[in-house]
């Protein structure tokens, strides 16, 4: 059995109830494939986009019903070196990438001062969505998973002064049309890790010489810091990555100061004598 192979059947099998079954459950509960979507999978070359390939490959495989899969590589400015390491990784997991360039990181280095991953992260996106809609598709997914929705929301909470979370999927604003899922959405960080050291396989991170300069000066990310605050609580109580996850399905509306819908904001104050 080759190496592709091995990892295909790990995946339904040794991953299944870490990596399988959650990655099923949010495709099924959140809705997020429908008959005949056309998805253009985003690999930044990393290991959740890598897995998250795989993951659709082998759903499309077993599912009920027939959707179409891109696999879509954007080189926003790699050396040859990380650009080749997605290459070769692709090669090895048998995923038939699909390489376009953009000059991004080195628009964004001249234009940002600071750190510049917002924008980084939207014109990437934009870039993207461009593409996918230009290949006729109406759905990207992307890699985002549990973690990474947690740390949005305490980010959000602890830096940011609202309450804010990352959706499992969003309608574009700047393409009609044109939808973001999030299939690695209840799949856990470390079942992640554990499937590439299980395998021995090794991704490129972000892999922007910039950020990695600005990262040198601060020593680490807020994401960093959030990343490892959650770690230190979960000493004290180990449901805490859950509970915060199950705070966005249960927030009492009764007990907040103020919520907002887009642009309009309510208070409280507009219902209290109403009741």
């Amino acid at each position: 059995m080759c190496q592709k192979q091995e990892i295909e059947r790990s995946i339904i099998t040794k991953f299944r109830k870490t990596i399988w079954r959650p990655f099923t459950k949010a495709v099924r509960e959140y809705e997020l494939i429908q008959e005949n979507d056309k998805i253009a999978v985003c690999i930044s070359g990393g290991k959740d986009s890598m897995l998250m390939a795989k993951c659709l490959e082998e759903l499309q495989k077993h599912g009920k019903f027939k959707f179409e899969l891109i696999y879509l590589v954007m080189d926003p400015g790699y050396s040859e070196k990380n650009r080749q390491k997605i290459i070769e990784n692709a090669k090895v997991m048998g995923i038939p990438i699909e390489i376009f360039n953009s000059d991004i990181f080195d628009v964004v280095s001249k234009e940002e001062k600071g750190s510049p991953c917002y924008l980084c992260a939207r014109m990437r996106r934009g870039c993207l969505y461009a593409k996918a809609k230009s290949l006729g598709c109406n759905k990207i997914a992307l890699g985002h998973h549990f973690d990474d929705v947690i740390e949005t929301i305490l980010l959000s909470i602890l830096y940011g002064g609202e309450y804010k979370g990352m959706m499992p999927k969003i309608h574009s604003t700047n393409f009609p049309g044109m939808e973001l899922i999030r299939p690695m959405y209840l799949i856990k960080e470390e079942s992640i890790l554990k499937f590439c050291n299980y395998h021995q396989l090794s991704f490129i991170n972000c892999a922007c010489k910039f950020t990695e300069e600005v990262h040198k000066k601060e020593k680490e990310s807020k994401r960093k810091e959030i990343k490892n605050l959650i770690k230190e609580l979960e000493k004290i109580n180990p449901n805490v990555s859950y509970n915060i996850f199950k705070s966005s399905e249960n927030v009492n509306i009764d007990t907040v100061l103020a919520i907002k819908k887009g642009n309009k904001k309510t208070t409280f104050l507009e219902t209290y004598d109403k009741k």
